[in-house]
């Protein structure tokens, strides 16, 4: 059976120009319209009949399926929305993809099948067929934190690149050098962003970006203490480390400790991601804060209101005494 992707190349369009047809978009010319019309006929393409179930008759529930709950941004982000929801009228099921694409599929689709109103999703990596799908059928349906390349659909995320390059040039005043990231995964939109807003920053601080500094984790705490292991067994290891979210920086911590060093000391921490606990560990530590809260009341208010356009909110460094301020 033919799907979304098969309709794009037979039109030579992109899955997004597609979508829009599906969906009856205006920005898309009415020879590309007749193209992908012409395509969607001759393949016998049909979008899902369960991600059609979005167009039925109202619920009043929705559905919101997360990166992982043990995340304590996921958290607060699914507690947002939950309240704002209940505000609206509305109910939340809630569903955890634990960053794997199967176990995201298995939800959407059984949000789906329960006649959810609206669906809001945290992606994970891979652009599934069943996600797809969702974007074809022209539903109620926003990104929420992350995004996926291709697919045109309204998302509610958070711009940390400023506040990257806030921290960088915070550590360059303190008199710190050597600089070493844990990024997130690459292939995930957020772990992309930060690892570029890191480079960008280094270069204009006027820093050295040294490859053995930088490195992938998977946004879970075992990989931020192994990856902070490694800096610290370098010949010349960094005098900070900066990680790319509050698990991996929790990773990092666990592995200082280990070895019996001191923050900022022996060596200095910094987190993307702000959690309530940073503030009680000694030193407390210095991070760029998300605002979860909001990213969640508006991303409930983007799906109620059918908002086109991508809604981005601003980070904020937090300074603290985990870098060596005073």
């Amino acid at each position: 059976m033919a799907g979304i992707k098969d309709v794009a190349a037979h039109a030579g369009v992109s899955v997004a120009t597609v979508s829009r047809v599906l969906n009856d978009s205006p920005k898309v010319s009415e020879e590309t319209r007749a193209k992908v019309r012409a395509s969607v006929a001759a393949l016998r393409y049909r979008p899902n009949a369960v991600a059609r179930s979005l167009r039925t008759e109202a619920t009043h529930t929705l559905g919101l399926v997360i990166g992982d709950i043990l995340n304590p941004f996921f958290a607060v982000l699914a507690r947002s929305v939950e309240d704002e929801a209940r505000a609206a009228g509305y109910t939340v099921v809630i569903g955890n993809a634990d960053e794997r694409p199967e176990r995201q599929d298995h939800y959407v689709r059984t949000l789906l099948e329960q006649r959810v109103d609206g669906l809001l999703i945290c992606p994970t990596a891979e652009v599934t067929p069943l996600v797809e799908d969702c974007v074809a059928a022209g539903g109620p349906l926003v990104f929420l934190d992350r995004t996926l390349p291709g697919l045109d659909v309204p998302s509610v995320r958070v711009d940390g690149t400023s506040a990257i390059h806030e921290l960088i040039r915070h550590l360059r005043d303190l008199g710190h050098r050597r600089i070493a990231f844990i990024s997130g995964p690459g292939l995930l939109s957020t772990g992309r962003e930060r690892a570029q807003a890191y480079e960008d920053a280094m270069r204009a601080n006027g820093l050295e970006i040294r490859d053995e500094y930088m490195e992938a984790g998977d946004f879970q705490a075992a990989s931020g203490q192994a990856i902070a292991a490694r800096f610290l067994d370098l010949p010349e290891p960094p005098e900070v480390i900066f990680a790319g979210d509050n698990l991996m920086a929790l990773g990092a911590l666990d592995e200082i400790r280990a070895r019996g060093m001191r923050i900022p000391d022996d060596v200095a921490l910094a987190s993307f991601d702000d959690v309530a606990w940073f503030v009680h560990v000694d030193p407390p530590i210095t991070a760029i804060a998300q605002p979860a809260d909001e990213l969640g009341r508006r991303a409930v208010r983007a799906l109620l209101e059918r908002v086109e356009e991508p809604v981005v909110l601003p980070a904020r460094l937090v300074k603290r005494r985990s870098c060596g301020e005073t």
